[in-house]
């Protein structure tokens, strides 16, 4: 059962993918109207099950306006496909995977798609050991 996972920004949406219960950073797509389409074809390809939307709240656990946003995303994105779409919590996966990539020798101003990309894998990790 292959999943997707994505980390909604402004400028660019990171997808993950998980093979089994390996989780695979995927890419970033940019952000705007043919996104939707774009990740409904990814879906497709990989023969996904469920897609998770990176939800974040503050730290305190509120909406913020990114949260709004990804809210909005999920439910336009629900609307166009067949498979289940969830919010998941992921405050701090863009700074965490800033660091992993950091760790890895990848400089984040050159990498920035890496970084979307690997916050969505994150974000699937979290998403995957919750459901066990």
């Amino acid at each position: 059962m292959r999943r997707i996972a994505v980390d909604v920004g402004a400028a660019r949406i990171g997808v993950a993918v998980s093979e089994g219960s390996l989780v695979l950073p995927l890419e970033a797509v940019s952000a705007g109207p043919e996104s939707f389409d774009q990740l409904i074809s990814i879906t497709n390809s990989r023969s996904a099950t469920a897609i998770y939307v990176g939800l974040p709240l503050s730290l305190s656990g509120a909406l913020t306006d990114s949260s709004r946003v990804a809210i909005a995303f999920a439910k336009e994105l629900a609307t166009r496909q067949a498979i289940p779409v969830r919010l998941i919590d992921e405050r701090l996966t863009t700074k965490s995977a800033q660091q992993r990539l950091h760790q890895a020798g990848k400089n984040s101003k050159t990498s920035k798609s890496l970084i979307d990309a690997q916050a969505a894998a994150l974000i699937l990790e979290f998403a995957l050991q919750s459901e066990r």
